[in-house]
């Protein structure tokens, strides 16, 4: 496993918000964390990039223990985080942006992500903060791949987008996890997340209440219900 979490626990004052929870990531797999607003599932992915407080049995990546790591450390080992929104530098263009995607581990292939990301080639001298939120969200994801990531986790990255640059987004993702990149992606759109990922889990107040292959989830009447709009038979 290259991600290993074992009783991972996040408190925000008196409240637990995630409650000892247990998951992994294989080498070059694509793994979603689903669930509805509030359930933990962002806090889950900032604990793991070391972004907040947490406790833990167990947090492990490539066999070590990154439980006490600095926030800094983690890209230099190939273990990046995409944002919920985007988390661009809004006053760079974006080859100022890419730039700094490369910084953690020196290098990075401009061009390969212009071949990605076209859009991304023709706006590589617009300022970033004026970019819709689709080419923003392309940005954060180039900005990210820059850095030739092992890990990649990605927060809701369909977030606030329209349809047709949703199922863009999508595309690049799954193309970025057959070139073998790992992917954790944290997902509200359980439907598309299922369909790309090869297996899944499910989050609730805090907690992990299902988990596995992604067609199972996809044909489990608790996640039609509660996740897909389809009403229990």
């Amino acid at each position: 496993m290259l991600l290993e979490v074992k009783g991972l626990e996040v408190h925000y004052g008196g409240i637990r918000a995630v409650k000892g929870i247990d998951l992994e990531v294989g080498e070059g797999e694509l793994v979603c964390l689903i669930g509805a607003n509030g359930a933990g599932k962002t806090t889950t992915l900032k604990a793991i990039c070391r972004l907040i407080p947490s406790a833990a049995k167990q947090m492990s990546y490539s066999g070590k223990d990154i439980s006490r790591a600095a926030v800094h450390e983690l890209p230099r080992h190939g273990l990046v985080m995409v944002p919920e929104g985007r988390g661009i530098f809004p006053q760079l263009t974006v080859e100022e942006n890419l730039a700094m995607g490369a910084y953690a581990r020196g290098g990075g292939d401009v061009e390969k992500q212009y071949a990605t990301f076209p859009r991304l080639r023709e706006r590589r001298l617009q300022v970033a903060g004026t970019l819709s939120g689709g080419e923003q969200q392309m940005l954060a994801l180039a900005r990210a791949l820059m850095s030739d990531p092992r890990l990649l986790l990605l927060d809701e990255p369909s977030m606030g987008l329209a349809p047709m640059m949703v199922a863009r987004i999508f595309e690049v993702v799954r193309e970025i996890a057959a070139r073998g990149v790992t992917i954790l992606l944290v997902e509200q759109n359980a439907r598309l997340a299922l369909e790309l990922a090869h297996r899944g889990y499910v989050m609730e107040s805090g907690a992990i209440t299902l988990s596995g292959k992604s067609a199972d989830l996809l044909n489990d009447s608790r996640v039609k219900e509660a996740y897909l709009g389809e009403g229990a038979a």
